[in-house]
């Protein structure tokens, strides 16, 4: 595949592709800002071979005015052609940050390479390349031989000494690309490495400080920074050597012009209007070269962030149209085959598993640290990234519904409770539109709700940043209010008595109790007797294998059998209340 197709074949060329039409009209505008701009030329030609020599006034009235006609169309041009660049540049944002930001999140729930936080980053460098003078240049570029062809025109000599200088640039900017392009782009690749390693640690901050990690993570850090330091000081070093050259060439492209013209008029062979004409356009031929080569290290940045981009939206594309079933499901869920597995690790972490979950059952998995209890939740709402088989949702893999009805039927706790900047009563909501009654009813059925309205403002009262203005148990009763919100189908909760208190436990019970009769499908992972009694039907999973599958009190029983034989951890704790 040439590099054409591919650029073609990127999701992003694609969406480059729909605005071929706005893209051809800056061309045009361009051919008439870069026509126009010979207008000068042939001004300073008249005045100095036809106005000086006659000294009409009219005639110089008239070339006036016809000269501030085609620079003010000119202008025109160059102001129009800029605005339907930044025009382009937000629809281009527009058309692909709903698709990026859902591709980032896919990235980052499957643990891939890719990072959301560089992704939009990346959207941004794009749009900015798009809307800036080096996109300009790119349209300019092409017009250069028009104006060496000029130069022709007025002087052989002119012509080819035009042409040098025009080559000098271009044989200075691939030199300069070449050279610098390696170092560019890994130190590019260099900073976002080092960027995603302190954001990923930075993560983790509260633990960094107390136990003295600060010092050995900076010194982790310090590797790859150093490494970026010096493959960007060889970049700039190498980029800096080549503007130094162009720099020289430009300056000497100026004197030699007018020296050469100033050498064919003294010998009668071009006009004084020639010459001074003969300048101005090498000038302007040398110009979209030099912008080109000053702008050639945010167009490595464009091209280094459209091609992540592109591997990004390539890995997470969006789901075929015609295969999403819309309407609420009503909780019968099935798997087939279903293992899931985890990056350099040898065994799956859920082996095999092939079982069915009728609507309004209560199934509670319970299994040692480490037997995959919270991957097997996971996996049963589509959210671990490496599984195999299917999970069916009434008869249909869950891929196949429509994400928003999909939502509206599941209620999630994960283990680690993250909630979001904003209310209480947006959290429970979902961050959607708040509908007052359901919140209520879902903090109700929580049995949270009394504690909501102690306080400071009830329903309205910020919790901060991740719910940092929160205890953990308020925390963990809010994220169970949320994943009741709506009154879900599939109700899914990954130990939600971890930090619980005696009171909360009791709502707990009382809220899995009315779960249970309203006819939900529940799952809870839980190590507690008094949680699992309740259900009507008990996992029991050890190193990803079901070892028993039944009625409560024979699997505890097969349970407490070999609790002699098994980890402490695997016995099942009691309530202390």
């Amino acid at each position: 595949m040439n590099p054409l197709q591919a650029v073609l074949n990127n999701p992003l060329g694609r969406t480059l592709r729909d605005f071929r039409h706005e893209f051809a009209l800056v061309a045009a505008l361009s051919m008439l800002s870069n026509l126009l701009y010979l207008a000068p030329t042939l001004y300073m030609l008249q005045i100095y071979d036809r106005v000086l020599s006659s000294q009409n006034q009219l005639t110089l009235l008239v070339l006036s005015l016809l000269l501030l006609v085609f620079v003010g169309i000119m202008a025109l041009a160059e102001w129009v052609r800029s605005r339907l660049l930044i025009h382009l540049g937000v629809r281009f944002d527009q058309a692909l940050n709903t698709r990026i930001f859902r591709a980032g999140l896919q990235a980052e729930l499957r643990k891939s390479a890719h990072n959301p936080e560089q992704a939009l980053a990346d959207l941004t460098n794009l749009r900015q390349f798009l809307t800036g003078g080096g996109c300009l240049a790119l349209f300019d570029a092409p017009w250069t031989p028009i104006y060496v062809a000029v130069s022709f025109m007025l002087h052989p000599l002119l012509g080819w000494l035009s042409l040098f200088f025009v080559g000098n640039l271009v044989a200075l900017a691939i030199l300069g690309q070449r050279r610098s392009a390696g170092f560019a782009e890994a130190a590019g690749k260099a900073e976002v490495a080092g960027n995603n390693f302190l954001l990923s640690k930075l993560r983790n901050s509260e633990v960094i400080e107390p136990l003295g990690m600060l010092g050995n993570l900076r010194r982790r850090w310090s590797v790859g920074n150093q490494q970026y330091l010096h493959l960007q000081s060889q970049a700039q070093r190498v980029s800096e050597r080549m503007l130094s050259a162009i720099r020289f060439v430009r300056y000497s492209q100026q004197s030699l012009a007018l020296g050469a013209g100033a050498l064919l008029a003294i010998q009668g062979e071009i006009s004084i209007g020639s010459m001074v004409a003969a300048s101005v356009l090498m000038s302007r031929a040398s110009q979209p070269i030099e912008m080109l080569v000053l702008s050639w290290k945010g167009f490595i940045s464009a091209r280094s962030a459209f091609e992540r981009l592109g591997q990004l939206l390539l890995a997470h594309p969006l789901p075929a149209a015609g295969q999403q079933h819309s309407g609420l499901p009503s909780g019968q869920l099935r798997v087939q085959g279903l293992t899931a597995s985890a990056p350099r690790r040898q065994d799956p972490i859920i082996q095999p598993l092939d079982k069915e979950f009728p609507p309004g059952q209560f199934c509670a998995i319970i299994g040692p640290s480490g037997s995959g209890k919270s991957t097997l939740a996971r996996a049963l709402i589509g959210i671990w990234p490496d599984t195999r088989g299917q999970v069916l949702l009434d008869g249909l893999p869950l891929q196949d519904w429509a994400s928003a009805d999909l939502g509206r039927a599941i209620g999630y706790l994960p283990q680690d409770i993250q909630l979001f900047e904003g209310t209480v009563a947006e959290n429970i909501a979902r961050l959607g539109e708040v509908d007052s009654a359901q919140v209520i009813e879902a903090a109700r059925k929580a049995g949270v709700n009394d504690l909501i309205l102690r306080l400071p403002q009830g329903y309205d009262t910020p919790i901060g940043e991740s719910g940092s203005a929160l205890s953990g148990g308020q925390r963990q009763r809010i994220g169970l209010a949320r994943a009741l919100y709506g009154d879900p189908q599939l109700i899914i909760l990954d130990e939600p008595n971890a930090n619980l208190d005696d009171a909360g436990e009791a709502a707990l019970i009382s809220c899995l109790k009315e779960l249970q009769s309203a006819g939900r499908n529940l799952f809870v992972i839980s190590h507690r007797t008094n949680i699992v009694a309740l259900a009507d039907r008990v996992l029991l999973l050890d190193k990803g294998v079901v070892t028993a599958d039944g009625p409560p009190e024979p699997v505890l029983a097969t349970l407490r059998a070999h609790a002699p034989r098994a980890p402490s951890h695997l016995v099942l704790t009691r309530n202390p209340a």
